[in-house]
């Protein structure tokens, strides 16, 4: 028998991991998103046409920036996803980070540690609490993460009274978050690399990422391998939640308060559209950091360009809705699964 922490190597199309010698670029991004290259050099060939000043190099560090705290929820939506889960309220969770930064911030005597330290602390406990009520209340993802997404904006309404709270413009710490630069790119930027990195490296070098793709696999030959499942679920909304409180300091030191809806209502949709698609499937046990920051970019650039024609954001909304669906109806086909009330 396998043992946990030594199961089949497995990759994110179900196959085992390609050698050293293999395609590095490929094994990262997934061949299935080589089609989201296509895709994304085509909005930009097209708004590029468009708009004299959309290819320039400060537009780009504008898409990249604005895309941000959208890719740090993606990221990890991919990782829970990847495990077979969901969570729709890590816009919510990122709303009360936000609120809690800036009030420790304040409460403190304008201490940016305390913030910091305050907004991941309930960021985890969050995540904690979802990972819990799924494992151990029994409850199907969807349903303890839609109720999550409810509870956490309504907890950030009550602790702000519904208001922008704190101001923290006059603080260096959250000055250099929100709009400093690092060999010219933003330091928003830098930190989403490091995240995505940090989890692109846990998900495929480690034994901790074969278990993840073996329980969203597979959960019953994962369990029989003797991997904890229960131990590895908590730990995955934990990780959630602690990276959706980095958002939410992100945007607070974008914003320069904190905001317990503006900037992150909306934000789950974008981080579940960005994983599906990236290739994420949303069974489980499949799925690529890569493709899911492609797929970022390609949100961020088709955004930025609807904008910059004076498209109306309520069709922005429209688009991603469309995209999201497209991305799962690629999916059913690639799987040749039944269709719902169709005969086989």
């Amino acid at each position: 028998m396998t043992t946990a922490t030594t199961p089949p190597a497995v990759s994110d199309d179900g196959s085992r991991h390609r050698s050293a010698a293999g395609i590095p670029l490929l094994s990262a991004v997934g061949g299935q998103n080589l089609s989201l290259i296509g895709a994304l050099a085509a909005v930009l060939t097209v708004f590029g046409l468009l708009n004299d000043n959309y290819l320039s190099l400060t537009n780009m560090q504008v898409i990249a920036e604005a895309a941000t705290i959208t890719g740090l929820l993606a990221v990890v939506q991919t990782v829970v996803i990847i495990c077979g889960g969901l969570d729709i309220s890590v816009g919510s969770q990122a709303g009360v980070a936000s609120v809690v930064s800036a009030m420790a911030f304040t409460s403190s005597g304008s201490h940016a540690f305390a913030g910091v330290a305050a907004a991941v602390a309930v960021g985890l406990l969050v995540g904690v609490l979802n990972g819990a009520v799924i494992v151990y209340g029994r409850v199907n993802p969807t349903i303890a993460t839609l109720a999550g997404l409810a509870a956490y904006k309504g907890l950030a309404q009550l602790l702000s009274d519904g208001r922008a709270q704190g101001y923290v413009l006059n603080d260096a710490v959250f000055v250099f978050l929100g709009r400093g630069r690092i060999a010219g790119l933003p330091v928003m930027v830098w930190i989403l690399v490091a995240v995505a990195l940090a989890v692109h490296v846990l998900l495929t070098c480690t034994d901790i990422g074969r278990n993840v793709y073996a329980i969203g696999g597979n959960d019953t030959a994962a369990r029989l391998a003797g991997i904890n499942i229960n131990k590895y679920l908590v730990a995955v909304y934990a990780l959630i939640g602690a990276v959706a409180a980095v958002a939410g300091i992100l945007l607070t030191a974008r914003t320069g308060s904190g905001q317990p809806t503006s900037g992150s209502e909306g934000l789950e949709l974008k981080a579940i559209t960005a994983a599906a698609l990236g290739g994420c499937a949303l069974k489980g046990g499949k799925g690529t950091v890569g493709g899911t920051l492609l797929a970022v970019a390609l949100l961020g650039a088709l955004e930025n360009g609807l904008t910059g024609q004076g498209i109306n954001s309520f069709w922005q909304n429209v688009a991603q809705g469309a995209l999201l669906v497209v991305a799962v109806v690629i999916q059913q086909r690639r799987t040749k699964e039944r269709a719902v009330g169709l005969p086989a």
